[in-house]
């Protein structure tokens, strides 16, 4: 699974209209969110860091919720936007979450233990959780 990261509002426009999850690295206006969903009509999650999402208006966060696009807090810690425009979440998170699901452990304990062994936020591994194709 990978998310792409978008470190300024100038790359909204060349993103890929196919992108599902976006990790914006900058401080977005309501334009900046309204152009990404326009432009990425099958986006389901945008991930901000918490001191961004907080300044996100509850304008904005209803709109997102009409879009039925989620709006989650959290970093990609360690990724180097020079490297690769997308952070890959490691298939051993992947794999962890499928088994521990397997095991039948609560959705909550999951997001709890695998966030603290991971650098992906609780919300996100939530949102992983709950996708279709993890099954």
């Amino acid at each position: 699974m990978k998310i792409r990261v978008v470190s300024s509002r100038n790359e909204i426009l060349s993103l890929n209209p196919n992108e599902r999850i976006v990790h914006l690295a900058f401080r977005p206006s309501n334009k900046d969110i309204f152009l990404l969903v326009e432009t990425c009509p099958k986006l389901e999650v945008i991930q901000l860091p918490k001191s961004y999402r907080r300044t996100v208006s509850r304008a904005i966060e209803m709109f997102l919720e009409m879009q039925k696009v989620e709006l989650l807090e959290g970093d990609v810690w360690g990724h180097r936007k020079d490297i690769n425009e997308y952070y890959t979440v490691p298939p051993s998170v992947i794999s962890k979450i499928r088994s521990m699901k397997a095991e039948g452990i609560p959705a909550e304990k999951i997001a709890e233990k695998v966030a603290q062994e991971s650098k992906l936020s609780s919300k996100m591994i939530s949102y992983i959780l709950n996708r279709r194709d993890l099954e």
